[in-house]
């Protein structure tokens, strides 16, 4: 059997009843670490990440899926884990981004509509001996190869 996928089916039972989390990532590690990241559209408490794990851990024993050591972390993305979901984008509005182009470009900008496939966000243009304009840009999501939420500490 499949740890990772029965993993996900097991945290998919467990939140079907609570509508505003979802699964982010399940990955068993080499080193026996079973991280699960779930998140929320108002974020994730401890207590919901405590009855998944508990819900995961309980079937996961007894099924017997793992038949070695293990240990099993459930927990919400951090905030340098790249955003990789369409409901984790609308999620951040308002937010400052940093995004890595499939050509190589960086942009940075506030997300300010998540779409299906685009996402706008409101970034500065700076030309050379130009005075820096704010624009709306539209950018399809399939050009994204990484997307992450930066934090200001003003």
């Amino acid at each position: 059997m499949n740890i990772e996928k029965r993993t996900t089916e097991l945290v998919e039972e467990k939140i079907a009843d609570m509508p505003n989390l979802f699964l982010v990532d399940v990955k068993m590690h080499p080193n026996g670490k079973l991280i699960v990241l779930v998140d929320g559209d108002n974020g994730i408490g401890i207590a919901d990440c405590v009855a998944i794990s508990r819900h995961v851990g309980f079937h996961l024993e007894e099924e017997n899926v793992i038949d070695t050591p293990y240990n099993l972390e459930v927990s919400s993305p951090g905030i340098d884990t790249p955003l990789t979901l369409k409901r984790q984008y609308a999620k951040n509005i308002g937010r400052t981004l940093a995004i890595k182009m499939d050509d190589g470009a960086k942009r940075e900008g506030v997300l300010k509509e998540a779409g299906d496939d685009q996402i706008v966000i409101e970034e500065t243009i700076k030309e050379k001996g130009k005075k820096a304009v704010t624009v709306e840009s539209t950018i399809p999501t399939d050009k994204i190869t990484e997307t992450k939420v930066l934090i200001s500490f003003k």
